[in-house]
């Protein structure tokens, strides 16, 4: 892959169901592919396979981490980030809306790459 390899935007709703199907173990896999997309589009952050270990031995650190990721990648990009370390804070009340804010902030950015609708998990 290279610098411009485009993201895919991911159905929010259908990771939330499949997250509590799997009792969270979907967490892994998500943030894994988040991590690595980011990476493989920016040449920047931990990548896949540290992202997904640091989420799965110390996840507190992935709620910090994946949001500095994706505002990094927005300003490299000349956009404004919808999420930053401040979106830490959401995961307190639940995890939910924290999730919410990091996938639908990757959706609206890999759409603007031209990455084609969601089409499953």
């Amino acid at each position: 892959m290279t610098e411009s390899t485009v993201g895919k935007r991911r159905k929010i709703g259908l990771q939330i169901l499949v997250s509590i199907v799997t009792f969270g173990l979907y967490g892994i896999y998500w943030a894994y592919s988040s991590h690595e997309e980011v990476k493989q589009y920016s040449g920047e952050g931990v990548g896949g396979v540290l992202g997904a270990v640091i989420y799965f031995f110390a996840g507190i650190i992935t709620i910090f981490l994946l949001p500095i990721e994706i505002k990094k990648m927005y300003e490299k990009d000349g956009m404004q980030s919808p999420v930053g370390a401040v979106t830490a804070i959401w995961i307190f009340p639940f995890v939910i809306p924290f999730y919410v804010k990091c996938q639908a902030a990757l959706n609206n950015f890999w759409a603007a790459k031209g990455a084609p609708e969601p089409t499953g998990v």
